[in-house]
C-alpha cells in the first residue's frame, strides 16, 4: 500500500492526514507522532474510522519521503523489525517527556 498526499491540501487540522489508498479511496488518519531514525522518517498514524480487523488502540507505521515536487510519499510498513524500532523510539521519547515533566514539579 503506497499513499500520496500533498501537505498543502491537508485539512486545517494538522493532526489529521488524508491518504489515498490502493483503491483510490481517501482514508483519514490521526497523526500520532513523527519519528526520525537513522534510516528514515516515519509517521505513526491511527485511522479515524478503524479499518477491518483493527483494535481501538492500534496504529500503523508509514515511512515518509518528500518527493522532488514537494509532495510526500507515505509507504505502509509491514516489516515487524522496523515497526518495533519506531514504537521503541516513540516510547523512549514519551518516557523522556514524562521525566522532564516530573522534574518541573
Amino acid at each position: 500500500m503506497a499513499e500520496f498526499i500533498d501537505r498543502e491540501e491537508m485539512e486545517e487540522d494538522d493532526d489529521i492526514i488524508s491518504l489515498r489508498g490502493e483503491d483510490g479511496e481517501n482514508i483519514e488518519f490521526l497523526d500520532i507522532a513523527g519519528i526520525a531514525l537513522s534510516h528514515g522518517y516515519y509517521n505513526i498514524l491511527q485511522p479515524i474510522e478503524l479499518l477491518p480487523d483493527m483494535a481501538d488502540d492500534e496504529a500503523l507505521v508509514f515511512k515518509v519521503e518528500e518527493l522532488e515536487d514537494g509532495t510526500y510519499k507515505y509507504d505502509f510498513i509491514q516489516d515487524d523489525a522496523i515497526i518495533d524500532e519506531v514504537f521503541a523510539e516513540y516510547n523512549r521519547l514519551l518516557d523522556k517527556i514524562e521525566e522532564e515533566g516530573d522534574d518541573n514539579n
